[in-house]
């Protein structure tokens, strides 16, 4: 159906008569320019761009899941706590719209039958049964506490988070898809750590000038600078936009062990100088942060990749470690990890009253754990720097043991496809690089709870999400086989 006042304007434009022509131009040029005007008056310049932004993305979004998935990583490494600067009844994040979208966008596919298969993979079966789980305690634990509302719509995204692994087996549908959210990933990862290396080299009131600009985002304003033990006579650590820096942590285990995997690739995914230069930063961010759980979750990760493919890399972390207990400016690096494993420092300390506390907890709820809404006793609580025993508390046992399962059901798939791809298949590196990642997570996860946290919901997505590539790749290898198979 036309529009008669499009097809006006449309004829003013490209009029033969040029002064007519230039005339219709000015009018288009002048009313565009009144309503940027208008917008960015009314708005303030920030939330102009941000909004205008968004509106691009978002219809972008609404045409492809490649593209969301694409802004999904981006929120979820350069600006993860973001919300709107309005409330719509409550402020819902960027990261929720995204997520949002994601599924409005394939839940359409499912009903106009663009796609008419329901893909569940191996894991599929062990993942309702988790999700079942904690729906089932989120209910059961009501008898704790009020329904709180904030704490609901969490609980609604940390299940939208897990469910993002449903979403990319099903909608990441080949290699070339695969690669592109790989390249996605590093680049946005190297845009995180850049910010982060520096807001750290600044002068420190200039870092909190240039972040407090994001409270229009719902950004906090204040604590925003992170010292060694809470003491400024300490050095900082390293945030970026993740605010705290055990979460730039968390979320740097996943990055950086995808980028160096992709480094030492025989096919990367982008100029190996780029790679080089982006791992660098990560690592260098990562130590920066001083967060020692997810410096051992990484060097899990990238101990295995080494052992199993890229013997170049052992003499790579040998070096590191080399010059980390030789180099002066380390030192202190050095003594802290000393100091955690003999549990003299003060944070180790406190995860220690952590665990003990968390253990009281699981030994009076085993199988079902609390729930999320409160604990029935005064003299517990819920909250530890432990994946698994956060779990535990939360879901019991039950959960946590579901939630380790489907880890290392993971770890098997990946393993028991790469010992049958070919060295130097498109496969390879992903299959690698996306299992690497995972497990260096779980290794992460005895130290740091951000993997599955009503709080940091991102780290949560970033994890499903990973895991989602990781079992895509194993996929399409067997969609190789089968092929290869009914050749022969």
């Amino acid at each position: 159906m036309q529009n008669p006042a499009f097809d006006i304007l449309r004829n003013w434009i490209t009029a033969d008569n040029r002064l007519v022509a230039g005339l219709g131009v000015a009018f288009v040029m002048l009313t565009a320019g009144l309503m940027v005007g208008a917008l960015f008056g009314g708005l303030g310049p920030i939330i102009a761009i941000g909004l205008v932004g968004a509106l691009v993305v978002g219809l972008l979004m609404l045409r492809s899941t490649q593209v969301g998935l694409f802004a999904l990583v981006a929120l979820i490494c350069l600006l993860p706590y973001g919300a709107l600067p309005f409330t719509i009844g409550f402020r819902p994040t960027f990261l929720d719209l995204a997520l949002g979208a994601l599924f409005a966008v394939w839940g359409m596919r499912l009903i106009t039958g663009q796609q008419r298969t329901f893909v569940t993979s191996p894991l599929g079966v062990l993942l309702f049964i988790f999700l079942g789980w904690a729906i089932f305690i989120f209910i059961f634990g009501l008898r704790y506490g009020g329904l709180n509302v904030t704490i609901a719509r969490n609980f609604l995204e940390v299940l939208l988070a897990v469910s993002l692994f449903f979403l990319v087996v099903n909608q990441v549908k080949t290699i070339r898809q695969i690669e592109q959210l790989s390249r996605v990933i590093i680049l946005a990862g190297g845009g995180t750590v850049a910010l982060g290396i520096f807001f750290y080299f600044i002068p420190g009131d200039w870092t909190v000038r240039i972040l407090s600009l994001l409270r229009v985002f719902q950004y906090p304003t204040e604590g925003i600078l992170h010292f060694i033990e809470d003491d400024p006579a300490q050095p900082m650590r390293a945030i970026s936009t993740s605010i705290d820096p055990n979460a730039l942590g968390g979320l740097l285990v996943f990055l950086s062990i995808i980028a160096i995997v992709h480094l030492f690739a025989p096919q990367p995914v982008m100029r190996r100088r780029y790679l080089f230069i982006i791992s660098g930063m990560m690592v260098l961010t990562l130590y920066l942060t001083f967060s020692r759980g997810s410096l051992l979750g990484m060097a899990a990760g990238l101990g295995v990749i080494a052992l199993l493919r890229y013997r170049k890399l052992v003499w790579v972390m040998i070096a590191a470690v080399a010059l980390v207990i030789v180099l002066p400016q380390t030192q202190l690096y050095v003594q802290r990890f000393i100091e955690g494993i003999q549990g003299q420092d003060l944070a180790t300390q406190m995860r220690f009253g952590e665990y003990k506390d968390a253990f009281n907890l699981i030994s009076r709820f085993p199988l079902t754990g609390v729930g999320f809404f409160g604990t029935p006793d005064i003299d517990i609580y819920v909250g530890v720097s432990s994946v698994y025993l956060l779990l535990a508390q939360q879901l019991g046992l039950v959960g946590a043991s579901l939630y380790l399962l489907i880890g290392f059901a993971y770890l098997i798939l990946i393993g028991s496809t790469l010992r049958r791809v070919p060295k130097n298949h498109r496969l390879e590196t992903p299959l690698l690089a996306y299992g690497a990642a995972i497990l260096g997570a779980m290794v992460g996860g005895v130290f740091d709870h951000f993997y599955f946290n009503l709080t940091f919901i991102h780290i949560a997505a970033l994890y499903w999400l990973t895991m989602g590539l990781g079992v895509t790749a194993v996929l399409l290898w067997r969609q190789e086989e089968f092929a290869n198979d009914s050749q022969q």
